[in-house]
């Protein structure tokens, strides 16, 4: 049974997950981690999903009111500027596996035309992206994908 939300955490990680990555380069492969589409192209699964209400409120963990079955996907964004978003694992019902287009701006992450978030940290395994004003004014979502 999928949990209700005010918005999808499906929908908000799709756009989301053109996002945050963090992990470890060896600096002969610093040209390969950077902020560009061929430097963060991969395979990439939801590590963590974090919510503030506001710059004062207690951060929430909303992965952990994920179902299972959106824990296990996974997104392959590709050097070309597509994305697979695929319902891998156990399944959700409907299936969540979509298609897309993904680009970056600057340190902005763009998702079939609209603006995902903003690039805080990439280290070529993780990504992480952060967005604000998605539900209420003034919060923010933190988005953290790893590279398989």
């Amino acid at each position: 049974m999928r949990t209700p939300y005010f918005f999808s955490i499906r929908n908000f990680i799709l756009g989301f997950i053109l996002l945050g990555f963090i992990a470890s380069c060896k600096k002969e492969k610093a040209a390969t981690c950077a902020k560009t589409v061929a430097g963060i192209a991969g395979t990439y699964k939801v590590a963590s999903v974090k919510y503030k209400a506001s710059a004062t409120a207690a951060e929430e963990d909303y992965y952990a009111l994920m179902d299972a079955c959106e824990k296990d996907d996974l997104v392959d964004l590709e050097a070309n500027g597509n994305y697979n978003y695929r319902d891998e694992g156990v399944a959700c019902s409907p299936s969540g596996t979509y298609t897309g287009t993904w680009s970056i701006l600057a340190n902005t992450i763009i998702s079939d035309g609209i603006i995902a978030g903003t690039i805080q940290e990439y280290d070529c395994h993780t990504l992480i992206v952060y967005s604000t004003d998605v539900i209420i004014p003034g919060d923010r979502i933190t988005l953290t994908i790893t590279k398989q």
